[in-house]
């Protein structure tokens, strides 16, 4: 076995994939995928007949109207809470196919909880102070997008439907992938690449982001592996749910710059993802932005 201590402090990384080593075989990953996606889908098309029968007018106007989903909050709040599907799809998966609980993908619960929070604290605390500093003109045209009057009571739906969002990934992602790779592979560059390259890839959207697909694709790849970076480092998946709940509140609930999953941003932007200038001027912007809030996890972890 590796000395993962010798991995930039990755020391707690050898506790987080110990439970996924007694049944590590590559085809029981390949399958568990395989059930995941299944299940998920599954679930999805479930609900899709139960809405469009008991709901019909609701399925019609705000899930299956022919726009974009996540345009309207209720759409957006579906959208975000199916990912619930695909924790569920992990969960059998690791039960039938690995013999251990679901707890075991997010890492020792206790110490997970009090990661989180002192991550996401100063992960926010930090991206506070950056916004009151100059200069305060952000160049986007913004526009006002919910009201606030509506805003406000619609975010503990808003945050409870995106923690589930970003918590099914960092399960799938951090930790179904990485830990069964980790128990297989001792190199990094396979149990933190793969789980990156296939994140990155389920963020390539051409159809949203058009030329700049690429791009937010490669953004996607790098914060999978700063995520991964951090898993490591705590043991847990607390830190990686924290600094990604943050960019997405952020992304999802503040400003909207995507022609779809608007609906329960408080502004948007006039110009969408798939403006070339709007992306190169901005991108690199978000991944400062991006490194920093890495980098104020890790300092929350040495604390």
């Amino acid at each position: 076995m590796p000395d993962l201590a010798s991995y930039s402090g990755w020391a707690a990384h050898d506790g987080f994939v110990a439970p996924s080593r007694t049944r590590a075989a590559p085809w029981r990953l390949v399958l568990g995928v395989v059930m995941i996606i299944g299940v998920g889908l599954a679930l999805n098309t479930a609900l899709a007949l139960v809405l469009s029968t008991l709901a019909p007018a609701f399925w019609v106007s705000q899930i299956a109207g022919g726009n974009p989903p996540g345009q309207s909050p209720a759409s957006l709040l579906v959208l975000l809470g199916t990912f619930a599907f695909f924790s569920v799809g992990a969960a059998l998966a690791v039960i039938t196919l690995h013999g251990r609980g679901f707890a075991t993908l997010i890492g020792p619960l206790r110490p997970a909880l009090a990661q989180f929070r002192a991550v996401l604290a100063l992960v926010v605390l930090t991206g506070l102070t950056i916004i009151a500093l100059p200069p305060y003109d952000t160049g986007l045209s913004l526009e006002p997008n919910l009201p606030l009057a509506t805003w406000i009571p619609l975010l503990p739906l808003s945050l409870a439907a995106l923690l589930i969002q970003v918590g099914t990934e960092e399960i799938l992602f951090r930790g179904y992938l990485q830990q069964q790779l980790a128990a297989r592979f001792d190199s990094p560059l396979i149990w933190i690449g793969l789980p990156s390259l296939l994140f990155a890839a389920g963020h390539y959207a051409p159809s949203e982001a058009g030329e700049n697909a690429l791009l937010v694709s490669a953004w996607a790849g790098v914060f999978g592996v700063m995520m991964a970076d951090l898993t490591a480092r705590a043991g847990t998946l607390g830190p990686a749910i924290a600094v990604h709940l943050a960019n997405n509140v952020v992304a999802l609930l503040v400003v909207a710059v995507t022609d779809s999953m608007t609906g329960l941003a408080l502004f948007a932007s006039p110009t969408a993802a798939s403006d070339p200038a709007l992306v190169r001027a901005w991108l690199p912007v978000d991944f400062a932005m991006m490194l920093v809030s890495w980098l104020a996890a890790r300092l929350a972890l040495r604390r």
